[in-house]
């Protein structure tokens, strides 16, 4: 077990990972660069705040300040920063890839790339660059000829809200001109398939995979996925329609050939590699690939693990994943879960995705199960993992960003846990907060009673929280 960790970023997966890692036995301090106040509130976390998480020479001058023994790079900029590649010059275990393999999450093109050469299955694509716009059409417009819809996405890192899932021909054709409005810019244009979405994510050492258990993400801003694409309103674990054991063979079909073409071309991965997925009629197929823990799945996930992470993270970090594994007797490529269900429930700023909105004072957290100051799980099995907030001088917190809180329900039920998560969302507000009431829903056969909810639906998808 590393005793000091040091975790990259500020948001609410952070928040999870320290909130993790501070209770496992042997770990006596967790940094957290740059954090925030919420985060820095729980026992034996200290936030330094003066690092700027994008510099590599910063963060590895900061591991060397603590003796930190491992440092877990949370956000995808800092991997496509070189931060990684820093800290290994620099003899220091780090969980996340080099920016060379982190370009299976920085370049969407790359990935389909990767994802052919592997023989892992991706819907059929085209890339275009700024000068190829009358291309890129053309190829939307040959999609659509064969009765396909057509998916835009921007190329390169955009926060989890660059992809367009175009309703018809014209408005696919806005987003490619959106995208390649900008010199230098890519597009990369799919063939749209259909299916439920799940999440794989996955321990690697550079040739070895451990899966997390299985979750779901939401990405639509309102109820019933409706509204404009965000980074994830919510996300739920285990999944009705994909168990928990199925994680051997997404990690056989998926992460390890992936792993091996990366490591064929000089750049093998260290690090979470998360499996995108749409199970489709034929079978699960590959949406994308990110370099790094979900946002918010983390958030879900974190509370099922029943072993230690520490451990986990410095073996992958030091390419010994499998000994590492070996004590603990596992049943496949997965790591166990607990015997329960999570659902996640975030709470967005007023404006999200497209602006949101700063300031606003968030009331109800002092009633809220646990707001990170003590560590413990509240009356009613939930969680509450702040991801953009701030402290005014007053002690107050504030909206500091576009997703605010994820509140998390925990019981053996998944219909229970939405229930209680829903049920500690109820006693937070702010502002024109936006949240969705149907995370996990479609899962415990209750589709219906978010349409009631839908029905109060402000006019840009998100739901009218009743207060």
């Amino acid at each position: 077990m590393p005793t000091r960790i040091i975790i990259v970023g500020s948001g609410g997966r952070e928040h999870a990972l320290a909130w993790k890692l501070r209770g496992e036995p042997g770990v006596n301090e967790v940094f957290v660069a740059p954090g925030s106040a919420a985060i820095g509130m729980m026992p034996r976390v200290r936030c330094l705040t003066g690092v700027d998480p994008l510099d590599g020479a910063a963060v590895v001058a900061a591991a060397r300040s603590v003796a930190a023994e491992l440092v877990v790079i949370g956000p995808e900029a800092p991997l496509a920063a070189g931060v990684a590649d820093a800290l290994a010059a620099a003899g220091i275990p780090v969980f996340g890839p080099s920016a060379a393999a982190a370009r299976i999450e920085s370049s969407k093109a790359f990935c389909h790339e990767v994802a052919a050469a592997a023989g892992v299955p991706m819907a059929h694509s085209g890339a275009f660059a700024d000068a190829d716009l009358a291309a890129a059409i053309e190829f939307a417009r040959g999609l659509d000829a064969d009765g396909h819809g057509v998916v835009v996405k921007a190329d390169g890192l955009a926060a989890g809200k660059g992809v367009t899932v175009a309703s018809d021909l014209r408005e696919a054709i806005v987003a490619i001109r959106a995208v390649l409005a900008d010199p230098g810019s890519r597009v990369v244009i799919e063939q749209r398939l259909v299916g439920a979405e799940a999440s794989s994510i996955a321990l690697c050492d550079g040739r070895d995979a451990l899966a997390l258990p299985l979750a779901r993400d939401h990405k639509r801003l309102g109820d019933l996925d409706t509204g404009p694409n965000t980074g994830g309103m919510g996300a739920y674990s285990p999944l009705a329609d994909l168990p928990d054991d199925a994680a051997d063979g997404l990690v056989a079909r998926f992460h390890e050939p992936i792993l091996a073409e990366l490591a064929r071309r000089g750049t093998p991965f260290r690090g979470a590699l998360y499996a995108g997925l749409m199970l489709t009629a034929n079978g699960p197929v590959l949406l994308e690939c990110n370099a790094r823990f979900g946002d918010p799945e983390t958030q879900a996930i974190l509370p099922r693990l029943a072993v230690p992470l520490g451990p986990l993270l410095l073996a992958a970090a030091q390419g010994r994943l499998r000994a590492a594994a070996r004590p603990l007797g596992l049943d496949g490529a997965r790591l166990p879960a607990l015997p329960w269900a999570t659902v996640a429930v975030v709470l967005a700023a007023a404006g999200y995705p497209d602006a949101p909105a700063r300031g606003a004072v968030i009331h109800g957290l002092d009633a809220a199960p646990d707001d990170g100051d003590d560590g413990d799980d509240g009356d009613d099995g939930s969680l509450v993992f702040h991801a953009g907030t701030a402290r005014d001088p007053d002690g107050q917190y504030r909206v500091s960003g576009g997703r605010v809180l994820a509140v998390v329900g925990r019981a053996a039920h998944l219909a229970d846990a939405h229930a209680r998560a829903e049920a500690a969302a109820d006693r937070v507000s702010f502002d024109g907060m936006q949240r969705r009431h149907d995370i996990g829903l479609e899962a415990v056969g209750a589709r219906a009673t978010a349409g009631a909810a839908a029905a109060t639906a402000t006019p840009n998808g998100a739901v009218a929280t009743a207060r």
